[in-house]
């Protein structure tokens, strides 16, 4: 008799053990393929911002070769009217575009 209450603690020690040795690994395991994800999430996260940066694959123009700079507001003044007198603009048209370009 006291070898089988000898055996019943150790029985049940290790039933206890094996359990909590098994939920271990399944908690490391869950944990593993969380940080996979995170990990995979976060590249495609890179991926994506480096995508929608700007690519700087030609150098800035030097000074004076590039295009022309916009016209005055003096140019864009006298293109309009052109435009009015040529017919191409009515009055309203004419007076639309003159108080857009201005800002009024």
């Amino acid at each position: 008799m006291v070898f089988m209450m000898r055996r019943r603690p150790l029985l049940r020690a290790a039933a206890v053990g094996g359990g909590a040795y098994l939920a271990g690994k399944h908690v490391a395991r869950r944990q593993a393929d969380q940080q996979d994800l995170d990990a995979d999430q976060d590249q495609r996260i890179d991926a994506l911002e480096q995508q929608q940066q700007p690519q700087a694959a030609y150098p800035a123009p030097a000074p004076g070769t590039g295009p022309a700079a916009a016209p005055s507001m003096a140019d864009q003044l006298n293109k309009l009217a052109d435009l009015h007198s040529q017919g191409v603009l009515s009055d309203e048209e004419f007076a639309a575009a003159k108080a857009k370009l201005l800002g009024t």
